[in-house]
């Protein structure tokens, strides 16, 4: 039985799903890029992961148009002029997301809604009505929860509005970040966007200070889970070391540090440097797509993201740890260890000289990998501390903020609260104000018992996971990551904040 095959007799699978599947298939196909075997062997034996962009690298995988500029000239391949209307902005939006590719075939930008909206709202029962339906087009159209949209860090007309519907339609899709500042954004803002991500598991809050000083205060936008990348770029590739594995190669921490670590820091450079150059020498996307050629984006403002994952079991299993509740995230000596790790590597990365990377000071930037599925028990995302080991909140936020300031390309951490914290949004912002003021980068939080919920980076329904365990096609194309993540990684098990 083929793999083509399987795929279309897939019950659980919508036909847009199976065709993107199908496209992935055929790609995979392609051996036009030389890959070094010692690659191939690193990645066969778990090492090191391409999170699935498939052979040949024709497009980024993150995009982040400069969706201003469409506001401003409209666009000639598109065929659109500048909106005059709220209508008329909500549907040229919608048009271009169409025409806007990733790894996922969805637009995983759609902009900073509230600053392109705002301008345009005039009657707000009518920009409530239009805004809506553009809210609901996004989740049934654009239907994977790495579509991400951003708001803030002031407080507009536009950004209440969509926090309001955002509340009212309950859905899952798009992802969504307040950029928040505590001298910029109001705390009755604040409040408010707390309050919806409680009921809805967004918007997550990003530290608008800390991206400010690595990218420039609005010349970046967050992006799929929870990615950090510049406006008018986006990413390149995004692969991943997998500490925990590596780890266990080791025969010594040195030799981890010392051996291990350069091995596969070269191995994962050279194969990003190569997808690099084919993207932006031989595939046709910078040369001929409309949004190069319109200005929307611009292949200078694109990085490479470094990833990995499992830094806890990889600290752990160095030390021989075997109960995770006594070490990474719950013992000092490990936490030392874990960003001496992390420092050491960021290091590694920054002596590798990396191709059509002119914004990004000629390197790799390190990204904390929100991981997948398979990875299970055995490898926790990014930097986290494993699900079932947090300590509490306060200790939590104080362990994020030693590691969050290495990774400008993305790094979070998740929180879940007792139902009772929707009364008390106003506390919820307290508490954010001091993780930000700690160098937390990015946090998330939902309560127990909502339909919406965070996964790992993305959001899913607990009631489109029920459908897809009755063998149900659903909506959401990443519904079966998040069905994979709860039953074999517990990532809806997290600690609850009383």
């Amino acid at each position: 039985m083929s793999t083509a095959y399987e795929i279309v007799t897939d019950t659980t699978l919508t036909y847009h799903q199976q065709f993107i599947n199908l496209a992935k298939l055929g790609e995979n196909t392609d051996t036009t890029l030389p890959y070094n075997p010692e690659f191939l062997k690193a990645k066969e034996a778990g090492m090191i992961c391409d999170l699935f962009e498939g052979a040949l690298p024709f497009r980024p995988r993150y995009i982040l148009p400069d969706y201003s500029i469409l506001m401003k000239n409209g666009s000639k391949f598109l065929q659109l002029d500048p909106p005059k209307d709220i209508w008329e902005a909500t549907s040229a939006l919608m048009i271009m997301y169409r025409h806007v590719p990733s790894v996922s075939s969805f637009p995983v930008f759609l902009g900073n809604l509230d600053e392109l909206l705002d301008p345009f709202i005039v009657d707000e029962q009518e920009a409530t009505k239009a805004i809506g339906l553009f809210l609901l087009h996004i989740d049934r159209v654009l239907c994977d929860s790495f579509v991400h949209a951003d708001i803030g860090p002031k407080d507009t007309k536009a950004g209440r509005i969509i926090l309001k519907e955002t509340l009212r339609l309950q859905t899952a899709v798009p992802n969504m970040t307040v950029r928040y500042d505590s001298e910029l954004t109001s705390d009755e803002f604040g409040a408010l966007c707390a309050e919806v991500m409680l009921s809805t598991a967004k918007p997550s809050f990003a530290n608008h200070k800390m991206f400010s000083a690595e990218f420039g205060e609005k010349n970046y936008g967050l992006a799929s889970c929870y990615n950090g990348l510049r406006l008018a770029g986006g990413g390149y590739t995004l692969p991943r070391l997998r500490l925990a594995n590596i780890a266990k190669e080791a025969t010594s921490i040195d030799h981890f540090k010392n051996v291990l670590l350069p091995k596969y820091v070269d191995l994962m450079t050279e194969f990003m440097d190569l997808r690099i150059r084919f993207m932006v020498e031989d595939s046709a996307f910078f040369k001929s797509n409309f949004l190069v050629k319109e200005g929307f984006i611009k292949q200078e403002n694109f990085v490479g993201m470094f990833g990995l994952v499992g830094l806890a079991e990889c600290v752990n299993t160095l030390m021989g740890i075997e109960d995770k509740k006594k070490g990474y995230g719950n013992n000092k000596n490990a936490d030392d260890l874990g960003e001496e790790i992390i420092a050491h590597l960021d290091h590694l990365v920054s002596l590798h000289k990396a191709p059509y990377s002119e914004n990004s000071a000629d390197r790799y930037w390190l990204h904390a990998q929100v991981g997948i599925e398979r990875d299970g028990l055995d490898s926790s995302p990014g930097a986290r501390i494993p699900i079932g080991s947090e300590p509490e909140i306060h200790k939590q936020i104080a362990h994020s903020g030693r590691f969050h300031k290495y990774f400008p390309t993305g790094i979070g951490d998740i929180f879940r609260f007792e139902e009772t914290w929707k009364n008390t949004p106003e506390s919820l912002l307290d508490i954010i104000k001091g993780a930000m003021n700690a160098g937390m980068r990015y946090f998330s939080a939902y309560c127990e018992n909502n339909d919406v919920v965070r996964v790992t980076g993305y959001l899913v329904k607990r009631s489109e996971l029920e459908k897809l365990d009755r063998k149900e096609a659903v909506l959401n194309g990443a519904t079966v990551l998040g069905q994979g993540s709860r039953d074999m990684a517990h990532a809806l098990d997290r600690k609850v904040t009383k």
